[in-house]
């Protein structure tokens, strides 16, 4: 079945807006006009994709399983609409790239910076978040790099091969946490104390898991989970909690003399972030330039 790009666009603007009249005045043209679109993206699929109501269209089964594929085939569109500017010199075009936070912390925004200096009319879009979200946003083609520590091994997604950079997770607390009034701090010292971290499921909340079974510990008590790093640092800082991160993601902090690795025998990880992207499809011109000075400063002595 083909489908007519601009019947997607008015299907995924009613999906947004709700209503058939928001939707056409986004899409600047009259209700009448969009309604007739979506009843012949209806005709076409076989079956009514919106339950129509007075105070607005709901999706039905057969729209539920529509929109991802609209959604996809709509962002593809576009990205070869830019692809075109591209080559026609106009030099634009979007930067969709995701991250964990200890890359958007520092490698991105520098290589971003670097990019958008040789390149001033380009946008970026960037994902902060941990594997999954990433994965996801991969995957639905909402960014189309990826700086994390691991994906899934699917036959969706690859690691870029010679671009990779490495950083150290440590134990964090406040500068004035009572654990630093111990000699000899060791991690089973921790024991007792409340920690926060990202969710269960996400690489450094296994990361800590690990780390205390191979000491023969029972498990750290994690009394907060969040993906706000705000938030984590912010426990950290203000209330007493004790936290996993990397160094690049509290070095504002750690400046401030308000938060400060907790240095005890054996309890640092170094670990490599890695860029990774889908398997299948072009690379869009705005994530190659940015992949390239990627690979720059990789290969740059300073950036190890």
């Amino acid at each position: 079945m083909t489908f007519d790009i601009r019947q997607l666009n008015a299907f995924l603007a009613v999906v947004q807006h709700g209503t058939l009249g928001r939707a056409a005045q986004t899409l600047n043209i009259t209700q009448p006009a969009l309604s007739r679109t979506i009843r012949r993206l209806e005709d076409q699929v076989g079956a009514p994709l919106f339950e129509r109501y007075a105070t607005g269209m709901m999706l039905t089964s057969f729209g539920q399983a529509l929109l991802p594929h609209a959604t996809l085939l709509q962002r593809e569109a576009e990205q070869a609409t830019e692809e075109i500017d591209a080559l026609r010199g106009l030099s634009r075009g979007t930067i969709r790239v995701g991250a964990v936070a200890s890359a958007v912390s520092l490698v991105l925004p520098m290589a971003i910076g670097r990019v958008l200096a040789q390149w001033p009319n380009l946008q970026v879009h960037l994902v902060e978040g941990v594997g999954d979200l990433l994965t996801d946003a991969l995957l639905t083609h909402d960014i189309d790099l990826a700086i994390g520590v691991s994906m899934p091994n699917t036959t969706d997604i690859c690691v870029i091969p010679d671009c990779e950079w490495q950083d150290t997770s440590q134990v964090i607390a406040a500068a004035a946490h009572p654990l630093r009034k111990r000699a000899r701090l060791r991690l089973e010292d921790t024991q007792g104390h409340k920690w926060v971290l990202p969710p269960r499921g996400t690489a450094p909340f296994d990361e800590l898991m690990h780390l205390f079974a191979a000491r023969g510990l029972p498990p750290p008590d994690i009394v907060v989970e969040t993906r706000s790093i705000i938030a984590i640092k912010s426990m950290v800082a203000h209330a007493g909690f004790l936290s996993w991160m990397p160094h690049p993601m509290f070095e504002a902090e750690r400046g401030a003399g308000l938060v400060d690795v907790l240095s005890m025998p054996g309890a640092a990880l170094q670990r490599r972030l890695m860029v990774f992207r889908r398997t299948k499809g072009i690379l869009p011109q705005p994530a190659v330039k940015l992949l390239d000075e990627l690979r720059l400063m990789w290969a740059r002595p300073a950036s190890r």
